[in-house]
């Protein structure tokens, strides 16, 4: 079973007339990377010996954090390492739980993300949630704080031979990808990331907001995007 956009709440109605306004989730709604922390999680205690799995890339992982490219291919890797040996209903379960107990942790959401959020739901604006997470957790994480009124394009997760992979990994250019072959047309009023992956997302919007990047992201995401990017620091 797929999770993802086509099933995972976003509404293809071709003639919406609505300002669609979209929102990255980690490090926006949310101040964490989640899917790692839940990752982190797993391969801790008991679970340490699932890094063997991974041995060869270990002493990688610090050059490849630091890259667009890199953090794509430890996220696949590590999804794979976490859901080895396991079923696909097992690891729904357990990110599920997962994202529950995090959602009731004092604060990890970004308080003026959700208020923003809401007052874009309240004036009737259609609000996408466009993340690379898995929708499995995304969803855990909101329903539990009963935070409604958005449509989700999540990453599609499915179970296989050797774990849990990506059938749509939904970072950098395959945001874009994944609204347009969903029929969310443009133009997008309003974009909110806070990475260069979503410079693609950002720059296909009439105006691009960067929630709390460092300076030097903010730097190159203004080369990247010009004038109509503006920079927000939310509490």
């Amino acid at each position: 079973m797929d999770q993802g956009i086509g099933t995972a709440g976003v509404d293809d109605t071709a003639a919406d007339g609505r300002r669609v306004v979209l929102f990255d989730f980690d490090g926006v709604i949310v101040r964490h990377q989640t899917l790692e922390l839940f990752f982190r999680e797993r391969l801790s205690g008991l679970g340490r010996w699932r890094l063997l799995l991974a041995l060869p890339v270990v002493p990688l992982v610090p050059l490849l954090i630091g890259s667009a490219g890199g953090n794509r291919f430890l996220g696949r890797l590590f999804l794979r390492v976490v859901t080895f040996g396991r079923r696909e209903a097992t690891y729904r379960r357990l990110v599920a739980a997962f994202g529950r107990t995090y959602a009731r942790r004092p604060g990890v959401f970004c308080r003026d993300a959700v208020a923003t959020l809401r007052r874009h739901v309240d004036e009737g604006d259609r609000v996408i949630i466009v993340t690379g997470n898995d929708g499995h957790l995304v969803e855990a994480i909101l329903d539990e704080v009963n935070l409604t009124g958005y449509e989700l394009a999540a990453s599609r997760t499915r179970g296989g031979l050797f774990g849990v992979h990506f059938v749509q990994h939904n970072v950098d250019g395959m945001k874009v990808r994944a609204l347009e072959k969903a029929g969310i047309a443009r133009p997008w009023a309003i974009a909110y990331g806070d990475s260069l992956s979503d410079v693609p997302m950002l720059k296909a919007a009439e105006a691009a907001r960067l929630v709390n990047p460092t300076t030097k992201t903010a730097k190159k995401a203004g080369r990247l995007i010009g004038d109509r990017l503006e920079v927000l620091h939310w509490y």
